[in-house]
């Protein structure tokens, strides 16, 4: 039975790394162009191809997988089935019905919820304590088709946005090898989604990434490690960006200073005044350097207490 497979990201490669292990005919791998990457910009493959090439497999990269060519070259492959996880791209009604027993998706979030591209970094960010996996039937809708199976994944307090992408990998790669025989034996559930309960998780955009002081400590506490280690959330600091890697909810209470007050600038942490409660800076890093640790930022002697952020 042939299977093919659409991922990009290093999320997608364990479920990929699965299928091969427990013996499953990959017929071959879809996945994104090559991408500049780096201060060089020099074209680099996404990580999937790259495993796909170590496996020996053959491997597509269609700017475009609903143009009339990169169809017909998909076709060539004959999928009884298509298993995408994190393919970034939507899958064109020809693509959908193409293979017999279908396409199916590995979601990195318990859907209904979180619908979209970044479902793991808005789960930090709106302080979720669980999120999870979900492979599902595909549709013509963004995420919107009927349910197979679900995994629940706790969130810590130290999980941050590269923590969770392994942890539900390796989740989603141990659902799906546990739903592919339901699938093929034609015995899978087909559980249509409560559209009341649906929420939604666009790609991060440049104003989200940007901390706004009046919101609450534990807010932003979510949101810097909703960010880590991509985006990367930041502030303004003398007129340039000062991007926060790590930090705590130091306290809930309301502080003395005004939203974005440096309170005090200690080896330990930066203290910060939020709309409610007081946020401590642990690693950040100033425009045109390392990330380093507030220790070595503040032994530099830059920044001094009564600092404004943001301004």
């Amino acid at each position: 039975m042939n299977i093919v497979f659409m991922g990009t990201p290093e999320f997608a490669v364990p479920s990929l790394l699965q299928m091969l292990k427990n013996g499953y005919n990959v017929a071959g791998v879809v996945t994104q162009p090559d991408r500049p990457k780096g201060r060089k910009r020099e074209l680099a493959p996404p990580p999937v191809k790259i495993a796909a090439l170590e496996a020996g497999l053959p491997v597509m990269q269609p700017e475009r997988l609903r143009h009339p060519d990169a169809v017909a070259e998909l076709a060539k492959w004959r999928p009884d089935l298509i298993v995408t996880a994190a393919y970034g791209q939507i899958l064109p009604k020809t693509v959908l019905d193409m293979p017999p027993l279908g396409c199916i998706n590995v979601h990195a979030s318990l859907l209904p919820k979180y619908r979209g591209g970044a479902p793991i970094h808005h789960a930090i960010m709106n302080g979720e304590r669980v999120t999870g996996v979900t492979i599902m039937y595909m549709a013509e809708g963004l995420d919107t088709g009927d349910i197979i199976s679900k995994v629940e994944v706790p969130i810590g307090d130290d999980d941050n946005v590269g923590t969770m992408f392994e942890k539900l990998a390796h989740a989603g790669a141990e659902l799906l090898i546990e739903t592919l025989p339901k699938i093929m034996s034609g015995q899978a559930e087909r559980v249509p989604q409560d559209e009341s309960q649906a929420t939604y998780a666009p790609n991060i955009t440049r104003e989200q990434e940007r901390i706004d002081w009046n919101r609450t400590a534990v807010q932003l506490f979510n949101q810097v490690r909703g960010m880590n280690p991509w985006p990367v959330a930041h502030t303004i600091w003398n007129g340039e960006v000062l991007k926060i890697w790590e930090c705590r909810a130091a306290s809930e209470e309301k502080a003395a200073g005004r939203p974005g007050e440096v309170l005090s600038v200690k080896p330990t942490g930066i203290d910060v005044a939020c709309g409610s409660g007081v946020l401590t800076i642990t690693r950040l890093q100033p425009a045109g350097k390392k990330a380093m640790d507030a220790a070595d930022f503040v032994r530099g002697g830059k920044l001094q207490e009564g600092t404004v952020f943001g301004s």
